[in-house]
């Protein structure tokens, strides 16, 4: 993955338009005997080796309990270890829900966080910090992971190169995912539930009666317009939604990509039938295609209440449990196991969390409330080392024991395995300097 920072230059570029402030940024370089290809090489030097081609990040929208899931306590009272036990893994010692059983035998490969932590519990709040490494402020909208990732890319395939499945609309919906980077690198969002038997990819194929001669001659004017305009006042206008929907109709390779209906029936089960399972595959497909950011949305983890249903059985009166946590288990499970045996493990990393943890004691509605003094992240692939628990909580699941761990060092650490240096400059529109990271640091263990 190119790790190249944004300077001045590059960001007045993003916009086709180099004002004076601009040149005299890179003649002050110069002057000083940096030329503007060793400032940016100067920056690459401290990049680290990637571990990780691809990032596919299950995005538990709510804030999943983590005593149901991945940090239970056996050995508490029965109102803070809540009504399921705890079960062994592939790897001695660490125990987790017993909801996850194809989880706990995929063990080897993942590795536990358990002592994240975050004085965020209100939903936005939490999932801004969480998926940007940054605590939001009124003053400046930070850049979602996956669109640092796109921007820093540089990728003009046919696919776009930051996927959300179905969409990004998380936290209550008001996060931005671009951020102050260009809207281009927000991500594609698929518009869809793959699990629907009449799924459909928006933007992948013509709306009836446009056919492919006047989505060129669009185009054509586009640029036509942006040459004229371009030299009038060297700022063109940008269509990017467009040019984006227009790769994606004309591309036999992204029709291939979102086309669900290759994979066979038998690992379209194993995926499971909820709409986790067969996102996870729609995105274990993208990464298969070379996409290198893409985000699974899963939502309903606000388990505020009737904790039993909507954590294990789905509905009322469930034989076979469908509920939020065997879902997750099933698709989570499938995939690890599937990019194994294809031998894509080791190339993509994959990321589960959401904004928070729950109370450590049950309400009286028999739920659990926002908690994010602790709770707990699961990562596998791109280089991670797994079976392995990193920090701890306390007994009752209340607080950090040991090693505590922040979003902003989570992020470090998935920048890191990506490939990219937390310490990289990237620039507003307005010229303001802006470190990929400024206070994480990334966890040796993992990195």
């Amino acid at each position: 993955m190119n790790s190249q920072p944004t300077t001045k230059w590059q960001a007045a570029t993003d916009h086709n338009s180099i004002g004076r402030r601009d040149f005299l940024y890179v003649g002050g370089l110069t002057a000083l005997g940096l030329g503007l290809g060793s400032h940016i090489d100067r920056v690459n030097a401290a990049s680290p080796a990637a571990r990780a081609k691809s990032c596919i990040l299950i995005w538990l929208d709510g804030g999943p309990s983590h005593l149901e899931t991945l940090d239970p306590k056996p050995d508490a009272t029965k109102e803070v270890r809540g009504p399921f036990k705890a079960i062994s893994t592939s790897v001695p010692g660490i125990q987790i829900s017993e909801l996850m059983p194809r989880t706990a035998a995929a063990m080897q490969h993942t590795a536990i966080i358990r002592s994240m932590t975050s004085p965020l519990g209100e939903h936005n709040f939490g999932t801004h910090y969480l998926l940007t490494g940054y605590k939001p402020t009124p003053a400046l909208n930070y850049p979602a992971i996956g669109s640092v990732v796109s921007h820093l890319n540089r990728r003009h395939g046919e696919i776009p190169s930051h996927v959300a499945i179905p969409d990004l609309r998380v936290g209550g919906g008001t996060f931005a995912a671009a951020g102050y980077l260009p809207p281009r690198v927000a991500p594609f969002e698929v518009g869809g539930d793959p699990a629907s038997p009449n799924f459909q990819v928006r933007d992948l194929d013509p709306f009836p009666g446009i056919v492919d001669e006047r989505l060129e001659r669009r185009r054509s004017y586009l640029q036509t317009l942006n040459r004229v305009q371009e030299a009038a006042q060297n700022n063109p206008p940008n269509d990017a939604a467009f040019e984006q929907a227009y790769r994606l109709m004309t591309s036999p390779a992204a029709k291939r990509a979102f086309d669900l209906s290759a994979e066979s029936d038998d690992v379209r089960r194993r995926y499971g039938g909820k709409s986790i399972g067969q996102c996870c595959l729609l995105a274990r497909r993208l990464v298969e295609a070379g996409v290198p950011f893409v985000t699974v949305n899963n939502r309903g983890w606000d388990t505020h209440n009737d904790l039993v249903t909507r954590l294990k059985d789905g509905y009322t009166g469930a034989k076979v449990p469908v509920g939020l946590v065997p879902s997750l288990d099933m698709a989570y499970a499938a995939l690890i196991t599937d990019l194994h045996d294809r031998g894509l493990l080791e190339d993509t990393l994959v990321v589960v969390m959401g904004e928070f943890g729950r109370t450590p004691k049950l309400n009286t509605q028999a739920g659990r409330d926002h908690w994010p003094r602790v709770f707990s992240v699961m990562m596998a692939g791109g280089g991670v080392a797994g079976g392995q628990v990193i920090g701890s909580s306390d007994d009752m699941g209340e607080s950090p024991n040991s090693r505590p761990v922040t979003p902003a060092d989570l992020a470090a650490t998935i920048y890191r395995l990506l490939g990219i240096n937390p310490a990289t400059t990237l620039y507003t529109s307005d010229g303001r300097p802006v470190q990929v990271t400024a206070d994480g640091i990334a966890l040796n263990e993992l990195v």
